[in-house]
């Protein structure tokens, strides 16, 4: 049979939406993603061998287009990465894998600290598994995107080389919509380029080989500018009214913030640190940071200063150190994993229906919080905080 004729990646319409059978328009564009493919070097045999049987998922196309409504503060957003059970777990895994840590450290010059603070946050080390298989999710996208789809595309690309390569089983390859897959989340572009084989068995394996999803990681770190031996930064205290410069990027040295005022936030004087920038993530009434190029190269990873803030103070909770000491400018506090999940279990007593109680905060049981906000006279946010927590216990 004669395959239609593929319509143009740049200019596929969200059929969905415009009611055309969307089952017969990603036909189309699977056949033209296959002609692309087969002039990137594919092979038709590993092409059809990946798309067989794959089916769009629109959820993808409306998880690309939503806008959240609920934009977590980065008290919450802390309090549940850098909560006692990630730093527990983390310090479990840095002594039951010690050894191929060490090497790690060794080989690339990055902070094993740090590399486990990434494997922590992308996948609660390992425990977190992707939903999509990557080739339905990115031939989603590809066809179906509002917007990236040459991106997709790409990366669509990029995952049958992965299996063409004989690296990973395309079964094996489970990811996020967007296509981060892994223990670390890689997408496959970046597995193409900085992906290593750390326990020599001749693959480059992200799924079931820690040791290469670990130096996968440092390497990515060191090639976005990791320095050996160096801190990202430290927790620092303004002076009264200070009005001064701030930015991660606007970086000076150390004297020229002491001579600001700053110090440690212990009120000793700076040291230890090469050029850094002041990172104010809540404002000059918040905790305040002196931050170095290890923070933005942990910033490279996911591209925003929560992410990198939440890496830096894992990484120091998992070395022995205290975490933040400022308070953060809020009365209502975050909540760590266990208590989201309390507060889910009592919703779920209320006769709310919130879905799995596992401490992961969704739709339903935003919705439930407002209704229970509105029942005690507060104002209806959908937070999972603090007053509404107590206020349930």
């Amino acid at each position: 049979m004669r395959a239609r004729p593929a319509l143009p990646l740049l200019a596929l319409p969200l059929l969905i939406l415009a009611g055309a059978p969307a089952r017969a328009d990603f036909a189309g564009c699977v056949a033209g993603l296959r002609s692309h493919a087969l002039g990137q070097g594919i092979s038709a045999a590993t092409f059809d061998r990946m798309m067989a049987g794959v089916e769009p998922d629109m959820k993808i196309v409306e998880l690309m287009n939503s806008q959240p409504e609920f934009k977590t503060p980065i008290w919450d957003y802390l309090a549940t990465l850098v909560d006692e059970q990630k730093v527990a777990e983390g310090r479990a895994m840095l002594r039951k894998h010690a050894e191929v840590l060490a090497r790690i450290e060794s080989a690339y010059g990055v902070d094993r600290h740090a590399v486990v603070a990434v494997w922590g946050v992308e996948s609660d080390f390992g425990q977190i598994g992707g939903r999509w298989s990557l080739p339905q999710a990115l031939s989603t996208a590809a066809c179906f995107g509002t917007r990236r789809r040459e991106f997709f595309r790409g990366e669509l690309i990029s995952t049958m080389k992965i299996v063409q390569r004989g690296d990973i089983a395309p079964e094996k390859l489970r990811g996020s919509w967007a296509g981060a897959f892994g223990h670390t989340q890689f997408i496959p572009s970046t597995y193409l380029r900085l992906a290593v084989d750390f326990d020599g068995d001749g693959r480059r394996d992200l799924v079931d080989s820690i040791p290469d999803a670990l130096a996968s990681t440092a390497n990515y770190l060191k090639k976005s500018g990791w320095i050996t031996g160096a801190r990202w930064g430290y927790e620092v205290r303004l002076p009264a009214g200070y009005a001064g410069p701030s930015g991660r990027t606007a970086k000076q040295p150390l004297e020229s913030w002491a001579g600001r005022g700053i110090t440690r936030v212990d009120g000793t004087a700076l040291a230890g640190l090469p050029a850094a920038g002041l990172l104010l993530p809540a404002g000059r009434n918040g905790p305040a940071f002196l931050v170095t190029r290890n923070f933005d190269a942990a910033y490279a990873y996911n591209a925003a200063e929560s992410y990198a803030l939440a890496i830096s103070v894992l990484s120091d909770r998992l070395r022995g150190g205290s975490g933040i000491r400022t308070p953060w400018p809020t009365d209502d506090r975050g909540l760590s994993r266990a208590e989201r999940k309390e507060l889910q279990e009592r919703l779920i007593r209320r006769g709310y229906d919130v879905g799995k109680p596992d401490g992961a905060i969704g739709a339903l049981t935003r919705a439930a919080i407002k209704d229970v906000e509105a029942r005690l006279g507060m104002p209806q946010t959908g937070r999972p905080g603090g007053k509404v927590f107590d206020a349930l216990r």
